[in-house]
């Protein structure tokens, strides 16, 4: 597929606009990029390197693995393969630099670098995206970002689809740790079931031999990826020593780390290069459906709250209509003070998000956190056939508003005076009858609420079960985390074939998931 040649002279022009990192056997280049995007309103950063031939076949793959597992270099493995780089060549070239303040202030925005390779030196194009910022210390709503700005990279003419989502941990790992269950199961659970035979494994700081204990990891931990004919994972090794400067000495043990990588980056191309690529149209089914189920866990949640509080609103009508019995024979007015909730608009946390879109006749917060900053309001994610999918009455979305305020739900002090009973003092049970009046409503209010509560946990029930149809991974965290919420309502509506489905969901995920539920809770809480 490549040139097996030599090609020291070929590097004479890359060397001369390239930065010595490091000189020796190999001497070290960083090269600098053709261009170099950092535009902020773009969900991720774009490193660019030589001039695209649309002549030429691209792929694209996808890499993902906790920080320390040796992405990098990796990243710099393929470019020398693609560069044609043997090793008789004594140079090396690196395009990563995870040191750079570039790199640094973008790791606090979008966490996501796109590299792009157009080299003429190479038959195909190739594109890496890099999520280095998945699980860390910045919390879940960081992770969610993450997804939303892998979807929008679906819209880019050279990321519509992909060759491989490649999962890098090291090959002597015995067993998975919670954190990266949850990176990997975060990244799973993005796309539909159809990309399983795409997603490869990429084994760091091997030794050549048979990685056993990771892939028994891999296997404990129910990870999804392509297998070969003994139905085994698709794997390929790597030392990570193979860009390293080499004292004379020690030429015997860089050609064992050359070889060695090399056999394994010829075997990953030859396989991207056979494999069918997936689109992400599947994959933006199940993030819109993600979302709807995070948004009805969110508004069942405020619906407890509503519930809870017209239930204290109810008790206090009911107390005040025994008061007022006594105060009727005394001829006093029928009034008393209650809690009355109404919604105001807020300005939002930016730690959270921008903006929000809300339905201003539902006076409810359909699409926050995560609404993207744009105008049409109809282009939202809740939006279908022009309608939103969320709030209470299914309103047009020109009924919507998107902007930096959010609704939220407040109390204040009201006093309830019947002003008939104000001229007519003497009629003591007309003001028994109005107090009844008032508890009838509220409790008619309060039905109407429960009765929305049950149409609310159906329809987030239902979102589990198209999710566990749909995507690859069906016992995602995602879903995990609101398993025990979720099946607590079901209980509540009286619907425990329901629940118990859940509940076999959890059972069906293992300890291993289960654990890093628990991790995650614990990290982002």
């Amino acid at each position: 597929m490549f040139s097996s040649e030599p090609g020291s002279q070929i590097f004479v022009a890359i060397i001369k606009d390239s930065i010595v990192i490091e000189e020796g056997n190999p001497t070290r280049y960083h090269l600098k990029p053709r261009t170099d995007s950092c535009d902020p309103t773009e969900p991720y950063i774009k490193v660019t390197f030589g001039e695209r031939d649309k002549n030429k076949p691209h792929k694209s793959i996808l890499l993902v693995g906790e920080t320390g597992t040796g992405k990098t270099k990796l990243i710099n493995v393929m470019i020398n393969y693609m560069l044609g780089v043997q090793r008789e060549d004594k140079v090396w070239f690196e395009i990563t630099d995870d040191q750079s303040d570039r790199t640094l202030v973008h790791s606090q925005t979008s966490s996501i670098t796109v590299y792009e390779f157009y080299l003429q030196e190479s038959p195909i194009h190739l594109t890496i995206i890099d999520t280095p910022g998945y699980g860390d210390t910045r919390g879940i709503e960081k992770d969610k970002e993450i997804a939303r700005n892998l979807l929008g990279l679906s819209s880019d003419d050279c990321l519509h689809k992909l060759d491989a989502v490649c999962l890098v941990i090291k090959a002597d790992q015995n067993r998975l740790s919670d954190r990266q269950t949850y990176i990997f199961d975060a990244v799973q659970s993005l796309f539909g079931e159809d990309i399983a035979e795409n997603i490869v494994l990429l084994l760091t700081h091997s030794r050549g031999v048979h990685p056993k204990n990771a892939l028994t990891a891999v296997e404990e931990a129910k990870i999804k990826c392509a297998v070969n004919e003994q139905n085994q994972p698709v794997f390929f090794q790597f030392d990570n020593c193979q860009g390293e400067t080499f004292l004379s000495e020690y030429q015997m043990a860089q050609k064992q780390t050359w070889d060695l990588s090399l056999s394994e980056i010829t075997k990953f191309f030859t396989f991207i290069e056979n494999i069918k690529p997936k689109t992400l149209k599947m994959t933006q089914g199940v993030l819109q459906k993600r979302k709807q189920l995070e948004t009805n866990i969110s508004n069942l949640q405020l619906t407890d709250q509503k519930i809870s509080q017209k239930q204290k609103e109810l008790k206090q009508a009911q107390e005040a209509v025994g008061q007022n019995m006594k105060v009727a024979e005394e001829n006093q007015n029928f009034e008393y003070e209650v809690d009355v909730t109404y919604k105001e608009k807020v300005d939002i946390d930016r730690s959270v998000a921008s903006v929000a879109m809300c339905c201003t006749f539902c006076e409810e917060n359909c699409h926050y956190p995560g609404c993207w900053r744009v105008t049409d309001v109809s282009w939202c994610k809740v939006m279908k056939n022009n309608h939103c999918t969320v709030c209470t009455n299914k309103c047009h979305y020109s009924n919507h508003v998107k902007e930096a305020k959010i609704y939220v739900t407040k109390t204040k002090k009201e006093k309830k005076t019947n002003e008939g009973l104000k001229k007519k003092y003497n009629h003591s049970i007309k003001k028994i009858k109005e107090g009844v009046f008032w508890v009838k409503k509220l409790e008619e209010d309060l039905h109407n609420i429960e009765k929305e509560k049950v149409k609310m946990v159906m329809e987030t029930f239902n979102c589990v079960e198209t999710l566990d149809l749909i995507a690859l991974n069906t016992d995602s965290l995602i879903i995990l985390q609101h398993v025990d919420f979720l099946t607590e309502k079901l209980m509540e509506i009286s619907e425990p074939e329901k629940a118990k489905t859940l509940e076999n969901i959890k059972k069906r995920a293992g300890e291993e998931k289960n654990r890093a539920v628990r991790y995650m809770k614990e990290l982002y809480k």
